[in-house]
């Protein structure tokens, strides 16, 4: 076989039910060159036979089994299988739309300074989709620049990991991916960032992405709230912008809940100067020593860096335009 033009990072876990639509829409792609590295992470349902007998029929399919349980490991030894300096990560649940590789591939060559590429997604079925889903996928897939990645990295993951390609290399001397009580793909774009890797998006919906009651986001403690707010603490917290203003950080949000995910940025040393917050019943009070104040307090102040951590749907659009107002 020719050397493939990208290599499919294609990590399974007991996913029999939807493995065949996956690799049907792997086989329709329209780029003439590929290899599936298929790495079964010990599943129990005829996954594992399923992707063997594939690998007999095509050689262009690769089958190992993972040395160790779980994704990340699974995720590790697929990249040092792999042949292509590019990968595509995609997911055993999951479709590829038949243009994504190439239009995936032809981007990343003329573009060599992007480490990671991925595309607006579609989810799906409807009738299983939840409201909150729904709301992350709009906002995702409204995140699609460089700079919009780069500045709202904090807020949500702003990628699909099935839907990214990236260069091997870049991934590799970063680390791999890394386990941890974290969402491994959120910790990896966060690490990236900070190494002054460049991630982006294509504006094209190349990726229908499986939402279910099984789906690894609802049921893992690695992708509770509690992991995604500590993950961010740990990035946010070694920032340039944070940590220039350190010494002059007003926390918007001085409710028990926002109060709770700001502890993680706190616990690493860092104390703000005063907790905004529009609540009467909390202005005036203090937190800590910390006075909590109303948002024309900033007016008067030394120009704090602002952080906001509220989390209430629609907040982050309030806040934004009352900081707008103030300059």
């Amino acid at each position: 076989m020719p050397r493939p033009l990208v290599s499919i990072l294609l990590p399974c876990r007991n996913v029999a039910a939807t493995l065949d639509e996956c690799l049907d829409s792997i086989a329709g792609q329209t780029l003439p060159t590929f290899e599936v590295i298929a790495v079964d992470d010990h599943s129990e349902d005829g996954t594992d036979r399923r992707l063997e007998a594939m690998a007999i029929q095509d050689p262009r399919y690769r089958f190992f089994r993972s040395p160790a349980v779980g994704l990340v490991p699974a995720l590790n030894f697929g990249l040092t299988q792999s042949s292509s300096a590019l990968v595509a990560r995609m997911d055993g649940d999951d479709r590829m739309h038949p243009r994504r590789l190439e239009l995936q591939y032809e981007y990343l060559v003329h573009h060599p300074e992007i480490s990671v590429l991925g595309s607006r997604v579609q989810a799906f079925p409807q009738e299983e989709l939840t409201d909150g889903f729904r709301a992350y996928v709009r906002w995702q897939n409204g995140c699609v620049s460089e700079s919009a990645i780069a500045n709202d990295i904090y807020l949500e993951s702003p990628l699909a990991h099935p839907s990214v390609m990236f260069r091997k290399q870049a991934i590799l001397e970063a680390g791999g991916y890394r386990n941890g009580l974290f969402p491994e793909d959120y910790e990896l774009w966060l690490r990236l960032l900070k190494a002054g890797q460049v991630l982006t998006k294509l504006p094209q919906t190349l990726i229908s992405w499986r939402d279910s009651a099984a789906r690894t986001s609802r049921r893992d403690p690695r992708c509770s709230r509690e992991a995604f707010d500590r993950v961010r603490a740990h990035y946010l917290a070694q920032d340039r912008r944070v940590l220039g203003h350190r010494n002059n950080l007003a926390i918007w949000g001085a409710g028990r809940n926002t109060r709770k995910r700001a502890q993680h940025l706190l616990d690493r040393g860092f104390r703000p100067i005063a907790w905004i917050d529009i609540d009467p019943r909390k202005i005036g009070n203090r937190i800590d020593g910390v006075p909590v104040v109303e948002p024309r307090w900033l007016k008067g102040a030394d120009r704090p860096f602002v952080l906001s951590y509220v989390a209430v749907h629609g907040a982050r659009e309030c806040i934004e335009g009352e900081l707008d107002r103030l300059g």
